[in-house]
């Protein structure tokens, strides 16, 4: 049980660290060969090009935070549900997300984010 709990606070701290809206203080969550897919987009592999994505990611919009809804954990996976709220200028707009971590030796080595491209499209073209 307590590898559950560990992977359920690893990845509830990660999610948590996004508002700080600094891709650098994600990379103590991230394991060296970590593969981060948006499942829309191609994956991205290791911690450097995971970093560089989400500081670009950041980038785009102003505040970002990840409000989780639901989670459940086996062994070393964790499913989020989350709705992550984009702040981009006077625009706000919430994505619901589906989120899957896996985690190895208290780092995340695996995250999949499930969502709908055209939502997300949408928002970046300030129609949210």
């Amino acid at each position: 049980m307590a590898a559950e709990n560990d992977a359920d606070m690893v990845v509830r701290d990660f999610c948590d660290a996004f508002v700080a809206h600094d891709a650098e203080l994600l990379r103590p969550f991230l394991a060296d060969d970590v593969v981060y897919h948006n499942i829309p987009m191609d994956p991205v592999v290791g911690v450097d090009a995971a970093v560089a994505f989400l500081a670009g990611f950041l980038a785009m919009c102003d505040k970002l935070e990840f409000d989780i809804r639901h989670l459940a954990v086996s062994g070393d996976a964790v499913l989020t549900e989350r709705v992550d709220t984009f702040t981009m200028g006077p625009v706000v707009a919430a994505l619901p997300v589906m989120g899957t971590f896996e985690v190895r030796q208290g780092k995340i080595c695996a995250w999949r984010d499930y969502f709908d491209m055209a939502q997300v499209t949408k928002m970046f073209s300030g129609e949210a």
